[in-house]
């Protein structure tokens, strides 16, 4: 009977390696010491560090609450708030230490990895497609301007994220996410 397979504990450990610490500081050493399984196990499952990060990606998506967007009963901009205040909550309570992985990543290793980079922009057009429907949403239940371009204010509003994110992990702040909650929300949106 062959050894049962450790490729779960290994993707899951990449996960929160990759999140914690970023690709570049993070090792295969450091995977499979915190998946508790021997070095070498890393390449029974993965050819190398760069798909386990693709891996991660994807598990990473999991958790960002996109359901929260088509949340039924709810007005789209409440269930676009409350889709952004839950990644609030995740920035502060874990003391503004891992930000967004997606985000992480396209600013550490998409120049460096075209098949990272395009799993990057996927992700990143795809979460602003999400954002983009919500808007439009709005747009016919008459919350938001008609004239407003929806396909443009949704990477607005994704690229003003992932710059709050980088600036309240610098200066440890949750300044920079209170501020992007009070310009989209009480003054794009108002």
């Amino acid at each position: 009977m062959g050894r049962p397979s450790k490729r779960e504990e290994i993707a899951e450990a990449a996960f929160r390696q990759f999140h914690a610490h970023g690709f570049n500081a993070t090792g295969i050493s450091d995977i499979t010491r915190a998946a508790g399984v021997p070095k070498g196990s890393f390449y029974n499952h993965f050819s190398s560090k760069e798909e386990s990060a693709l891996e991660a990606l994807g598990r990473y998506a999991a958790t960002l609450r996109f359901d929260l967007l088509d949340e039924p009963g709810a007005s789209p901009l409440e269930r676009l708030r409350a889709h952004f205040e839950f990644l609030s909550r995740d920035t502060v309570e874990n003391g503004f230490v891992r930000g967004c992985l997606v985000g992480n990543f396209g600013a550490e290793i998409a120049d460096h990895n075209d098949e990272i980079r395009a799993a990057l922009h996927c992700a990143f057009d795809r979460w602003a497609a999400l954002i983009q429907q919500v808007l439009t949403e709005a747009q016919e239940a008459g919350e938001l301007n008609g004239d407003l371009d929806a396909e443009a204010t949704a990477l607005f509003l994704l690229s003003a994220w992932e710059g709050a994110l980088i600036t309240a992990r610098a200066g440890k702040s949750a300044a920079p996410v209170d501020a992007f909650f009070r310009t989209v929300f009480d003054v794009l949106f108002g």
